[in-house]
């Protein structure tokens, strides 16, 4: 479909994919890539940017490798990026790159297939945590760090974003972690921020709870009911914290499931799958909101 001049898309419909990685910025020595899903047609497709869980501190932009394919697969542009990681890197360090990525994506789209405009965003536990810190702070200076000299016109701004289990207040999940005996989540996240200041500063949910006036798109979170790494009541606040601030945003339980589901092929993947297919071709027919 084609509607308010944003791209069409349609879930229904399958494509082949190529796969590639190229290098997208280099940074503190480091070369960091990004690996491109593009589905193999005329194009241009509608895209999102990936970014990868692990808890600030471990994994690549393979990790969300399952779901990605198969959103390629129906006809979008998918950008998985690695970005620096804590604790060689702490906090914004990570926000920089991400934040670089999404304009790199826009500056680069065409080159890839992709439509440079209403750019989404998927990322999965602390990878949710920083799409939807992105999307909150497109142009906070410490965030827009790198220079992107090909694309000084355009900004780190998403248009939706897909955030499956995601840490939507990493100081309550560190205080959690403490409580349960999860040291390596509770480490993982000191490691990160440094300090308790940061973990509430950079904190999408106390970013609501302060009043901040920030963009607001249109959000799907997924979470299972028995997911460990953090619990319902987190995302159920921050949904409400959401739609109290004007956002619009969309949970969707999947009982007895556990952290990371959507990444294991099956029934409730599929499930997860085709709800965030559905969430995306609603978000590509009219603009998003700001706050």
């Amino acid at each position: 479909m084609q509607s308010n001049g944003f791209a069409g898309y349609d879930p229904a419909r399958t494509y082949a994919v190529q796969v590639s990685d190229v290098e997208y910025l280099q940074v503190d020595g480091e070369s960091l890539l990004a690996r491109i899903y593009r589905p193999e047609g005329a194009g241009p497709f509608p895209a999102l940017i990936d970014v990868h869980g692990g808890a600030w501190g471990a994994g690549d932009r393979l990790n969300n490798a399952h779901m990605s394919q198969a959103l390629a697969a129906t006809g979008l542009v998918i950008v998985a990026v690695d970005f620096r990681l804590a604790p060689a890197h702490a906090y914004p360090a990570s926000m920089a790159d991400v934040n670089y990525g999404i304009r790199w994506l826009k500056a680069h789209a065409r080159e890839f297939g992709a439509d440079p405009r209403h750019v989404g965003g998927l990322g999965g536990s602390s990878g949710g945590h920083m799409v939807m810190l992105a999307a909150m702070r497109p142009h906070d200076p410490r965030y827009t760090a790198h220079p992107l000299a090909e694309g000084q016109d355009v900004d780190a701004s998403l248009a939706y974003a897909v955030v499956p289990w995601p840490i939507m207040d990493p100081f309550a999940r560190y205080q959690y972690a403490k409580d349960v005996g999860r040291p390596e989540l509770a480490n993982r996240t000191e490691q990160y921020f440094g300090t308790e200041e940061r973990m509430q500063e950079g904190n999408p949910q106390r970013i609501l709870d302060r009043g901040e006036r920030v963009p607001l798109p249109p959000a799907l979170i997924l979470q299972g009911t028995a997911d460990t790494n953090l619990t319902m009541e987190m995302t159920e606040r921050f949904v409400a914290s959401y739609r109290a601030a004007g956002g619009t945003i969309e949970l969707e339980k999947f009982p007895d499931q556990p952290h990371n589901f959507g990444n294991t092929p099956g029934p409730d993947a599929d499930r997860a799958l085709a709800l965030i297919k559905a969430f995306v071709a609603r978000q590509l027919g009219a603009p998003a909101g700001v706050r």
